[in-house]
């Protein structure tokens, strides 16, 4: 059988739906449907999402008052700590709100944009390597995968990262279809740019995809190894370039710089190769920013192990075609194997770098993914969705190639995968047969209709057509419920760990607020008591450690946060600190995402420093993390700073920086813990950062009565605190004035 040579595919691999051209208008109207359906997906009810990540959505405030809060990702308006990221994810954010005002749906409005741009580009990508059917496909697959409906629906670095690794990869696959050399290594830096451009929102997560990339280019470039190699050579290089300005930039900037947050000397060499690089693989070990977390912030995903993927927490996000990926790997590699006995051709080496690539992709983010000690959110497995995506399509396109071309085992290839993906997705759904579980039933008649159709089609030709859109609706069946219920609600945590489907772990609430496996909160955190979502009981949710701390967003009988859900009656508890703004979320309670208005103790708080200020530099300063100053700077114009970074346990500001502050008077109120640590000290130990500053403003500052500005004692009303990680932070007013 002779192939048609297409002039955007591979002729090796091609997905002819039919045994008759399809017109030319279906292919646009089809990528205009699925466009369509991502920009559906990712902005429905945008207005009704709040500010997202709150800590992200502070920082992009405070980055368009100053172009050097711009430039570094200052967390505040003063410039003393950035974020713990580089701020490339950040900047079209900043450039959204100057356009369209300051709104929660302004910030989001980008990832949307940039999420469908996504969706575009791969589509684009598969095209060139395995045609039009299977770029359709792949750019389905993509827009349903359900942990990316989530992730794009909220203001996390994720969304851009992904899109700059997949326009790497359409850049990659450029180089590889063209025959001019210039123009060749032209598009192989671009790829290495467009890495380097990944680099900057989430650093060394975009370098997770350079053994791809360069494996696909050694195994389908044209010329002499030492040609590959030199092009290779030289697009690393501008990789390197593209990725390390911005740290080049802040080493040796020569004036006053902001903190690097998350770091553990300010620098971003540190956090390049610390809380961003190393210490997301081995665990972290030192330094602040989300950090000094440690295995409280990884349980989020589940202990790390190799199965992670399939657990509890993060199966319903990404793994529903993990298994068809996987038999997609296993016919690309058993199809080069036989391959080996013939000559090769140009088409085939393409069609072998497009499994390499996504292949490769897969194999190493994944094995990251599962086995990394440190911080770890569902959410991160959103950089594998174009590499399931691709790897589906592909495998679909052989599968059909290879019936057409008379291959007997094709359509029964096709129904084992389908029956093993439909068999894996009655799993996932039935492991919370409260949300649902009907679906499981559902899920698997279709499927089993499916492979029906699949063996019937081997000798009734007219049914390969319905056979396969019955594949295609078992597989996706399941995904595309989870994706779906993503866009009815906000995200779970008030957008620090968005989520699609039901809300299992304990950040999400949803059933019953358990802990994720392997979760382990420092002392001093725990209670006990079954509980129902948002706190309906005024209990703990089920599973929580006995002595966990009640006064968080969300909580049993408060009014939660973004995220939090509302307490019914019989809730014992306090009106919650914190917790003012954002209308119930899926239930649980809200742990870092903060809250994002101001509680009536606060704004007194707040009036009170402003008044007393005298025209200094900084209003107020927060101690216990960058949720609860994220509060303030959301819901005011003053100039008010969190001390310590995210966590709260970054050396920033010193107890240096505070003495020459309330020296030079640049400083006079700080809004503390009331006593010796707080939620930073916790996060930071003893000796830390926070504790220092903490142990500082108890013995030079003097508490300020609650009397004084109208509020109610922290000791007697959780109101008088902000939301702080997990929703802690200070509670007592302090006036540092030079004595």
């Amino acid at each position: 059988m002779t192939p048609t040579t297409e002039t955007h595919a591979a002729p090796v691999l091609r997905l002819p739906v039919t045994s008759r051209a399809l017109p030319p208008w279906a292919a646009p109207v089809a990528l205009g449907a699925i466009l369509l359906l991502s920009a559906l997906l990712y902005g429905w009810a945008l207005g009704s999402l709040g500010w997202g990540n709150s800590y992200y959505s502070a920082a992009v405030k405070s980055m368009g008052r100053d172009w050097t809060n711009f430039l570094f990702g200052s967390f505040d308006p003063a410039g003393v700590v950035t974020v713990d990221k580089p701020p490339a994810a950040l900047w079209p954010q900043v450039l959204s709100s100057k356009i369209f005002g300051m709104h929660g749906w302004a910030l989001i409005l980008p990832q949307v944009v940039e999420g469908v741009a996504g969706v575009f580009v791969l589509h684009r990508t598969v095209r060139r390597w395995a045609g039009e059917g299977a770029a359709l496909l792949a750019a389905l697959v993509m827009t349903l995968t359900p942990i990316t409906v989530a992730i794009n629906r909220d203001n996390n670095p994720d969304t851009l990262l992904v899109l700059f690794l997949v326009a790497a990869a359409y850049a990659l696959t450029r180089a590889l279809q063209t025959d001019s050399g210039r123009r060749t290594t032209w598009w192989l830096c671009a790829s290495g740019f467009l890495v380097g451009c990944g680099f900057l929102t989430k650093m060394m997560a975009a370098w997770m995809v350079l053994p791809a990339l360069a494996a696909a280019w050694l195994v389908g470039a044209r010329g002499t190894w030492l040609t590959r190699a030199g092009q290779l050579l030289t697009a690393g290089a501008v990789c390197a370039v593209s990725s390390l300005w911005w740290v080049l930039m802040v080493a040796w900037w020569p004036g006053e710089k902001p903190y690097i947050g998350g770091s553990t000397d300010g620098g971003a060499w540190d956090l390049v190769t610390g809380y961003n690089g190393l210490g997301r693989v081995f665990g972290e070990s030192a330094g602040g920013g989300g950090g000094g977390m440690g295995n409280f912030a990884g349980g989020f995903g589940g202990e790390a192990g190799l199965l992670r993927l399939f657990n509890d927490q993060v199966a319903g996000q990404i793994s529903w075609l993990l298994p068809v990926s996987l038999v997609a790997m296993a016919v690309a590699v058993t199809g080069a194997v036989l391959r080996r006995r013939g000559s090769g051709s140009a088409g085939e080496a393409l069609a072998g770098s497009g499994w390499v690539l996504w292949g490769t992709w897969l194999l190493v983010c994944g094995l990251v993914f599962s086995t990394q000690e440190g911080i770890f959110h569902p959410y991160y497995t959103t950089q594998l969705a174009p590499a399931v995506a691709a790897l589906t399509a592909g495998l679909a396109t052989a599968l059909v190639r290879a019936h057409r071309a008379g291959a007997r085992w094709a359509l029964p290839a096709g129904a084992g995968t389908v029956l093993v993906t439909v068999s894996w997705a009655v799993v996932v759904i039935r492991r919370v047969p409260s949300w649902h579980g009907w679906l499981a039933w559902v899920v698997l008649l279709v499927g089993l209709i499916a492979v029906g159709l699949l063996i019937a089609a081997g000798r009734a030709v007219r049914l390969v057509p319905v056979a396969l859109g019955g594949a295609l609706l078992a597989v996706l069946l399941a995904p595309g419920a989870w994706a779906v219920t993503a866009t009815g609600s906000g995200s779970s945590m008030g957008g620090a760990n968005p989520m699609a489907g039901p809300a299992t772990t304990m950040f999400g609430g949803g059933n019953g607020g358990r802990l994720p496996e392997g979760l382990e909160l420092p002392e001093g955190f725990g209670g006990a008591g079954s509980g129902t979502p948002g706190g309906a009981s005024g209990e703990l949710p089920e599973g929580m450690p006995s002595g966990m701390p009640t006064d968080m967003p969300g909580m049993p009988g408060g009014s939660g946060g973004s995220g939090g859900g509302t307490g019914s009656a019989g809730g014992s508890m306090p009106s919650l600190p914190g917790a003012g703004g954002g209308s119930g979320g899926r239930g649980g309670f809200g742990g870092p995402g903060g809250a994002t208005t101001l509680t009536a103790d606060q704004r007194k708080i707040l009036d009170f420093a402003t008044e007393h200020s005298d025209g200094h530099r900084i209003t107020l300063a927060v101690e216990g993390g960058a949720q609860g100053a994220a509060t303030f700077i959301l819901d005011s114009d003053a100039t008010v700073i969190g001390m310590g970074g995210f966590s709260g346990s970054d050396n920033a500001p010193s107890v240096r920086q505070l003495q020459k502050w309330t020296k030079d008077g640049e400083l006079r109120y700080v809004l503390g813990s009331g006593s010796s640590g707080g939620p930073g000290a916790m996060m930071g130990g003893e000796d830390g950062a926070a504790s220092q500053r903490s142990t500082w403003i108890s013995g030079h500052c003097t508490e300020v009565p609650a009397e004084a500005y109208g509020g109610t004692s922290g000791s007697d009303d959780g109101d008088s605190a902000a939301g702080g990680i997990m929703g802690r932070t200070g509670t007592t007013l302090y006036d540092c004035a030079a004595k």
